[in-house]
C-alpha cells in the first residue's frame, strides 16, 4: 500500500514557476514508477510526465515538454515537478500517481495502469 500526498500547488501568474511535490508513504516508493497527471474542468485526466523507479528515464506530454520537468528522491519517497513558464492552459488539479504495471521500468501514460493516487493540488495559473 502506498499513499501519496500532493503539495505545491497555487494561484501564479502566467510566466510564472511552480514546482509539485509529491511524498510517498511505504518501504516500496523506490520500485514504483511514478507519474503526474492533472485534470482542467470539464476535460478528462491527462498525462503530464513520469519517471522510471531509478529515475534514469522521463517522458513528457508535449504540451509541456521543455517547460516541466520531473524528477524523483527515492531516499525522501518524493517526486517533483517543476514547471517554469506556466501558462492559463495549464490550470488544473495535478494528480500525482505510482504504478507497478511494468515492474517500475517503463513508463506507462494510461491513468488505469497506476495503482494509487494522491488527492491532488490546485494550480491556477492567470493571464
Amino acid at each position: 500500500q502506498v499513499q501519496l500526498v500532493e503539495s505545491g500547488g497555487g494561484l501564479v501568474q502566467a510566466g510564472d514557476s511552480l514546482r509539485l511535490s509529491c511524498a510517498a508513504s511505504g518501504r516500496t516508493f523506490s520500485s514504483y514508477s511514478m507519474g503526474w497527471f492533472r485534470q482542467a474542468p470539464g476535460k478528462e485526466r491527462e498525462f503530464v510526465a513520469g519517471i522510471v523507479r531509478s529515475g534514469d528515464y522521463t517522458a513528457y506530454a508535449e504540451s509541456v515538454k521543455g517547460r516541466f520537468t520531473i524528477s524523483r528522491d527515492n531516499a525522501k519517497s518524493t517526486v517533483y515537478l517543476q514547471m517554469n513558464s506556466l501558462k492559463p492552459e495549464d490550470t488544473a488539479i495535478y494528480y500525482c500517481a505510482a504504478s507497478q504495471r511494468y515492474g517500475g521500468v517503463a513508463v506507462t501514460r494510461r491513468p488505469g495502469e497506476y495503482d494509487y493516487w494522491g488527492q491532488g493540488t490546485q494550480v491556477t495559473v492567470s493571464s
